[in-house]
């Protein structure tokens, strides 16, 4: 799957001050990002505020972005939750015109058995031909898809091809490297960890701070896929501050903060999440303007 190898980012969804959509903020954003290195964009996953985006909303981002793309880049699809028949139900009946794969997020908050995150993901394979991107995110989901779970979705399903893992752990990241069939791609999910992952072997990040310094994060993972240890570390360590700033408090209010600061979008979150501290905007407007 070269497809989804490099730098893909989690698109964010711009809102107004009235909290509705701002699409036109969204398509400047998504040419931002093809203009500057991006290899794959990500519709709809967590860092878009899914949860609070309605069915029509969801329907009139994506078909903004297939439109704006216009084939330039690979697209991938947010599709997942702690209801399996649902998720299934919606990959049977989605039109999938335009995109390139779907970002299927662990089961949250139900706290599956590693039999029970594999049984959810068999039907989500067997419900469609498209290529699954696996998403193990415990810090939000609550619970650890171990590696040999990922595996063994891997081994058993052709259209599995590939994990974002973001449980910020190295040895787990180690094992699935070491463990994973021939073509699975182990992407990372931490965008603290992406250039070390890729340097051990990995196939680049699915990244939040990418989408606002998309030109410098490419880079740093391009090296790291050339292994270009010296080169990629210089970058990392430039941006590392501001990695941490974006999840200082939550994300998407940090991200949004900086992109506020680049001129690309308002900084406006809806509920349950609230806007960036004044202190925490402050720390990532001096970056900014330093960077």
């Amino acid at each position: 799957m070269q497809k989804f190898i490099g730098t893909g980012v989690a698109l964010i969804t711009p809102f107004k001050e009235d909290l509705s959509v701002d699409f036109d903020a969204l398509i400047k954003l998504v040419n931002y990002n093809i203009e500057n290195g991006t290899d794959y964009l990500v519709i709809n996953g967590t860092t878009a505020e899914s949860a609070t985006i309605t069915k029509e909303e969801k329907l009139e981002i994506i078909n903004v972005i297939i439109k704006t793309n216009n084939k330039r880049l690979p697209l991938v699809l947010g599709v997942g939750g702690n209801n399996t028949a649902l998720v299934v139900e919606e990959l049977k009946t989605r039109d999938f015109t335009g995109l390139d794969g779907i970002l299927s997020v662990a089961p949250y908050y139900s706290k599956p058995t590693q039999e029970g995150f594999y049984q959810h993901f068999k039907a989500i394979a067997e419900a469609t031909d498209l290529p699954i991107i696996l998403y193990n995110v415990p810090g939000r989901t609550a619970k650890n898809m171990e590696p040999a779970t990922t595996i063994r979705l891997a081994n058993d399903f052709e259209n599995v091809v590939a994990v974002k893992e973001a449980g910020n752990n190295q040895q787990q990241y180690y094992t699935l490297l070491r463990d994973k069939p021939a073509g699975f791609l182990v992407i990372s999910g931490d965008d603290d960890l992406a250039l070390g992952v890729t340097l051990a072997g990995g196939s680049g990040v699915i990244s939040v701070i990418g989408q606002a310094f998309p030109k410098q994060f490419s880079t740093m993972i391009n090296h790291g896929l050339h292994g270009n240890n010296n080169e990629g570390y210089v970058i990392h360590y430039r941006m590392m501050d501001v990695v941490d700033y974006i999840f200082e408090e939550n994300n998407p209010a940090g991200i949004k903060s900086v992109l506020q600061e680049l001129g690309i979008c308002g900084n406006a979150v809806r509920l349950p999440l609230v806007n960036a501290s004044a202190e925490l905007q402050s720390k990532i407007a001096k970056f900014v303007k330093n960077f």
